[in-house]
């Protein structure tokens, strides 16, 4: 069938980061150096996407300042005549650094926050004066310019910290704060049991973000995801698979989300080897899921088919073991129960007790 072309592209520039955060969205086997596209396949890719109708890059990784060509491709992106975001710890900026990529034609940055003390954050990103190079990066970011995006990743032990992280990103001068709860994908999957949030932490965490979306709008806007394993109803998968966006992993591989090659019996194929614009109108992976026709039931007579499209095609592949089923987040799922027990069993654990796998994100 005929398609839009997707508005965004993420580009997973590298695997490579020297912080270990558990809830990393990024494979648990990761790309190694060797494997990376190189400076002329990004510029290649870059321009393949603007021309078949993209119109925001978000360069990612990984740690994208991990690769020494960063400026190279952000001029690249920019000749492209995209828009781009550099999502960033900012673990590897430095000042100079950044008047480089401003120089070069970068839009946007968004910078991640582990936790709003250097305790919290340096604890989570496993990264000693990590949170005190964030906040140096932040002060060049605003000197420079940049509008400035703050992400806060949350789970159950730095939910307590939102109201603090919303401040934050007013003293910053951020013009937006993404409040993302965990996704249970990847690594985030592996650590599942230190890093569910508590139904009261969800509860209380929604109520906060009502609130401040009341109390400063017009001054800063704040997208939300919630804590899904708490919900009634599942999210849109990527606003409906492979519908507005597209993933290139650091070897190339074109993904329609993040998680998707958990989904093994999905093939996927290499910009390296077939055109972009051919891989998103014709790419089998791509076409898994589109529109409604591929839905069971529940979902096929649903209502809310064309709102949330079934949610996410690889957490019905996580917890349901099918990545046609419906999301077991939702009610009418038949593995909703599944969804309630996992939520209740690990957020019961005793916080004094919580640990998670630390992962090496330092591959070749």
């Amino acid at each position: 069938m005929q398609v839009q072309p997707p508005i965004a592209m993420l580009a997973e520039l590298t695997h490579r980061c020297p912080l270990s955060c558990p809830y990393c969205s990024n494979p648990v086997e990761l790309t190694a150096r060797e494997s990376e596209l190189s400076t002329d396949d990004w510029r290649s890719v870059f321009e393949q996407a603007a021309a078949m109708g993209v119109l925001q890059l978000h360069l990612s990784g990984g740690e994208p300042a991990s690769r020494r060509d960063l400026t190279d491709l952000v001029r690249a992106a920019r000749e492209a005549g995209l828009y781009t975001n550099l999502i960033t710890s900012g673990i590897g900026l430095t000042e100079k650094r950044l008047a480089e990529l401003d120089e070069a034609g970068l839009d946007h940055v968004q910078l991640s926050l582990q936790g709003t003390d250097a305790a919290m954050a340096d604890r989570i990103g496993g990264y000693k004066g990590g949170y005190d190079r964030k906040m140096t990066v932040a002060k060049w970011i605003g000197a420079i310019g940049f509008p400035l995006t703050l992400n806060f990743v949350m789970h159950r032990g730095n939910m307590h910290q939102l109201s603090r992280a919303i401040e934050m990103a007013q003293e910053m001068g951020a013009r937006r704060i993404e409040v993302a709860t965990v996704q249970f994908h990847g690594w985030a999957m592996q650590n599942r049991g230190a890093l569910m949030p508590t139904r009261e932490q969800a509860t209380e965490a929604n109520r906060t973000v009502a609130e401040a979306r009341a109390r400063l709008k017009g001054t800063l806007v704040i997208d939300y995801v919630p804590a899904d394993y708490h919900a009634d109803y599942p999210k849109p998968c990527m606003g409906g698979w492979a519908s507005t966006g597209i993933n290139v992993a650091p070897d190339g591989l074109v993904l329609p989300c993040h998680a998707a090659q958990t989904i093994k019996t999905l093939e996927f194929d290499n910009v390296r080897d077939r055109p972009l614009a051919d891989i998103w109108q014709n790419g089998s992976a791509f076409n898994a899921y589109r529109g409604t026709d591929w839905m069971q039931e529940p979902c096929r007579s649903c209502e809310r088919k064309t709102i949330d499209f079934g949610g996410c095609r690889c957490q019905a592949m996580a917890i349901a073991g099918d990545p046609t089923a419906t999301d077991p987040v939702c009610v009418k799922s038949p593995d909703h129960a599944k969804i309630r027990d996992l939520a209740a069993d690990f957020s019961g654990q005793d916080e004094a007790t919580l640990t998670w796998r630390v992962m090496d994100k330092t591959p070749g």
